[in-house]
């Protein structure tokens, strides 16, 4: 999406509102990404002033070089080499204006320094606009969203040929790294999941040193990043090829096949206009009422979340989510059935809202 679409959507309505102000800390704001479209350097404590129709980038010699690469003519870049400089620039950017921040980032003490050392004529907090114009995405967006995608999506394919009885998840999550890696991938969207056998049946396990046995469920949570957009995946497997010496293989081939059910169910329910909630709920009876309800309250989180510069974006699909699906919005649709003692099935795509329904990515 360009410059100027951006901040079009940022100050559409925003007659309170002069100018924002993003500060990074030590983190840097993902408004930061999302307004600048900079895809390199770290900018640590620098500072954005973003108007409707440009922007004022104050930084440091340690990112000045970086920052004049990436700007374009609508971003001005300004280097400061002392305190007093950077003060001196804010005042005048600031004093006698009303100025938007991001609350939901920025601490307490940050907010207090701001109102104390400038005259701004007002503060008001501007997150939530923030990431309402982050959740529908531009051809850009969708573009290297499509990219993360069809990176985690091969390496989901390509890692299958790693599995070795005797392997730790932790030694399969660097190897799924790294694979992503030589695919081109600016790094995981976060901290790669990976499960053995019963750990499949805790949605947030973090891989240890349990070690792969024949006949285990192997799950794969991954996402990557292509031009600062993420991509999140889980695929399930069942690791073994003999079924004969896989007891419980009927067993968990069934949950399978019901959470994918569920899945192709929820997908095909989307639509702009059609509320998150309803199409939890679609996926949720599902899982709910098969097997004559053998399965009822075994699944156990949301169907799903945006996706955009951060890995949860923004809303998506819950049993209360009330937001209604726009063309253009990217969301993923992640059933799955957790069974404490035998395993678990989590199968999540990232799909694109259009205008006629819904496409995977």
């Amino acid at each position: 999406m360009a410059f100027g679409n951006r901040l079009e959507k940022i100050f559409k309505k925003s007659k309170n509102l002069d100018k924002i102000l993003l500060m990074n800390t030590s983190y840097t704001d993902p408004n930061f990404l999302y307004v600048t479209g900079f895809t390199s350097g770290l900018f640590e404590y620098s500072y954005l002033i973003v108007e409707k129709d440009k922007a004022k980038l104050i930084t440091s010699e340690l990112e000045y070089e970086t920052a004049k690469e990436q700007a374009g003519k609508e971003i001005e870049v300004f280097c400061i080499k002392s305190s007093e400089e950077l003060k001196g620039i804010l005042a005048k950017e600031l004093n006698g204006f009303r100025v938007g921040i991001n609350e939901s980032f920025l601490s307490v003490q940050v907010y207090k320094s701001l109102k104390k050392n400038y005259d701004v004529k007002k503060i008001v907090d501007v997150s939530e606009r923030l990431s309402q114009a982050r959740l529908v995405k531009g051809e850009e967006e969708i573009g290297s969203i499509g990219k993360a995608v069809s990176i985690t999506k091969w390496a989901l394919v390509m890692i299958q040929k790693e599995f070795k009885e005797g392997m730790t998840e932790m030694e399969l999550a660097a190897k799924f790294d790294n694979v992503c890696s030589t695919m081109g991938s600016q790094g995981p969207s976060f901290k790669t999941i990976v499960c053995f056998g019963k750990n499949a049946a805790l949605p947030h396990h973090f891989p240890d040193n349990t070690k792969l046995k024949y006949g285990d469920f192997i799950l794969i949570d991954a996402g990557s990043k292509a031009g600062n957009y993420c991509s999140d995946m889980t695929r399930t497997f069942i690791f073994g090829d003999d079924r004969n010496r896989i007891p419980e293989y009927g067993e968990m081939e069934k949950i399978s096949k019901i959470v994918k059910e569920a899945q192709v169910m929820a997908i095909r329910s989307i639509k702009p206009g059609v509320k998150g909630k309803d199409v939890d709920k679609i996926a949720r009876d599902y899982i709910e009422s098969a097997e004559n309800g053998k399965y009822k309250g075994k699944f156990i989180h949301s169907l799903g979340h945006s996706i955009g510069i951060e890995v949860h974006d923004g809303p998506g699909f819950s049993p209360n989510e009330e937001t209604v699906m726009k063309a253009g919005m990217v969301i993923t649709v992640e059933p799955g059935i957790y069974i404490n003692g035998f395993g678990g099935v989590r199968i999540e795509d990232d799909v694109l809202v259009t205008k006629d329904g819904a496409l995977v990515l």
